[in-house]
């Protein structure tokens, strides 16, 4: 039998956090939001806290090159600070940016835009965008609300995390949700407190469509009939479309089929085209935002009848579809998309919405693979919408393809940085525009859209 070893290396404690209040003066924002000091020259980034002003402290972790905290007292305060507009800023980290006037929020927003672009892009705007921006409350149609059943309490909470915890904030209201939802969090609280199941439902699922909300409840046990009745009653009650989901998304069902029981579904006037999706789909989170996003995009990639057009990470369409009306009957909009299923259902909603001119394909962006047939071909214009990973490996492919113009929409400005920089220091392109949209007023997500053509 072997001998047991026991290894010689020691198990470093985590240090003990430093107890107290200490001050500190904030000189900038993070990309997060949080104020950026120096004490005793290490960098601390101290949540609730605004550049120029002079606050109170707790430490909440320390790590090797930076400390982080939250701010408890603001002794000089930043012209720039407003009171919350929601009751439980201070409880929950669904927002991150309440205490700043939304004009500065925006402007914060630009600046670091640019400074991604400056610093890791090398590169400056031609042309800076006007931010676009819309309603600052009850904006937000989709969400992935925590639920959690606290014994103690005797009740359900439904809603957010807490700000750098894993439990879920007590509200009873969300005023950046679609109200419909939003003013709802108590009845849907008081509702599963009632089930059979209350201690195996973790989250729900919101997907607001213009008529009405859906929202998916996932359950880690099979519901019973009288759950089901109750769910049922909540959704006839309150005009809910409620799906359930026992798995992964592939699980996803209607409580009851047909009846209610729709998926959601919202309009671009613009271009007469309907998207239905599901809560568990990746759609734009707001509605107003997005609407004049399409419209900015489809501007500025200037899309004439007959042109060929690719879309890449095209989702259901959201951008396929307005594409295919602008280039006419005798256009081509080649959508791809990784999900399988997605592309199916991009097919499908553009043949409900009666269009023929589109071609849906799946592929794989982050590993492209050049001998796939649409990869061989050219483009008159490219619309680019990537998840925050960016689209490094389409760089050189898109850059092959020699389109007139590319629209790139990103949602994380260092990797939108990363990607113009290839085309514009290793393919000779010019960063035409660029500027940020307030996609999520109130956090610190920076959205934004950038005009890329090859150089001349």
């Amino acid at each position: 039998m072997a001998r047991k070893t026991h290894s010689n290396k020691r198990i470093k404690k985590k240090k003990a956090l430093p107890r107290g209040e200490f001050q500190a003066r904030i000189e900038s924002l993070t990309l997060e939001g949080r104020g950026v000091a120096h004490v005793d020259g290490k960098a601390t980034f101290i949540g609730r806290a605004l550049p120029g002003e002079a606050v109170r402290f707790v430490y909440r972790d320390q790590r090797r090159h930076f400390d982080l905290g939250d701010a408890v007292a603001v002794e000089q305060a930043s012209p720039e600070r407003v009171e919350p507009g929601c009751p439980h800023f201070h409880l929950c980290g669904g927002c991150a940016m309440q205490h700043l006037d939304h004009e500065a929020q925006v402007a914060h927003k630009q600046r670091a835009l640019i400074d991604q672009l400056e610093r890791i892009g090398r590169v400056t705007p031609e042309q800076l965008l006007e931010p676009l921006t819309g309603p600052i409350w009850a904006y937000r149609r989709m969400a992935r609300l925590g639920v959690r059943y606290v014994r103690k309490k005797g009740r359900v909470l439904v809603g957010f995390r807490e700000p750098g915890s894993p439990m879920i904030a007590d509200i009873e209201t969300c005023p950046v949700l679609d109200p419909r939802v939003g003013e709802k969090l108590p009845a849907l609280s008081e509702m599963i407190a009632g089930l059979e199941a209350r201690r195996d439902i973790p989250q729900i699922e919101v997907g607001c469509g213009d008529e009405h909300c859906a929202l998916a409840f996932r359950h880690m046990v099979p519901l019973g009939e009288a759950d089901r009745a109750r769910l049922d009653a909540f959704a006839d009650e309150h005009g809910f479309a409620v799906f359930l989901q026992s798995g992964g998304p592939e699980t996803l069902v209607p409580l009851v089929e047909g009846g209610r029981d729709v998926y959601p579904s919202y309009r671009l006037e613009d271009f007469d085209v309907e998207i239905r999706f599901s809560p568990l789909d990746f759609a734009q989170v707001n509605a107003d935002i997005n609407r004049r996003m399409v419209r900015q995009a489809l501007d500025w990639l200037g899309v004439e009848p007959g042109d060929r057009v690719l879309d890449l990470f095209a989702g259901l369409g959201n951008f396929t579809l307005p594409l295919a009306r602008q280039a006419g009957t005798e256009g081509r909009v080649t959508a791809v998309e990784a999900d399988e299923a997605m592309v199916e259902r991009g097919a499908r909603s553009a043949s409900a919405n009666g269009i023929d001119t589109t071609r849906h394909v799946v592929g794989n962006l982050f590993e492209p693979d050049a001998s796939l047939g649409w990869m061989r071909e050219s483009f008159d214009r490219v619309l680019l919408d990537p998840p925050r990973a960016g689209a490094e490996a389409m760089m050189p492919v898109i850059a092959r393809m020699k389109p007139e113009r590319l629209v790139y929409v990103s949602c994380h400005p260092g990797s939108l940085a990363r990607d113009v920089r290839h085309l514009v220091h290793e393919h000779g392109w010019r960063l035409v525009a660029a500027g940020v949209m307030d996609m999520f007023p109130h956090t610190a997500h920076i959205e934004s859209m950038a005009v890329l053509e090859p150089g001349r």
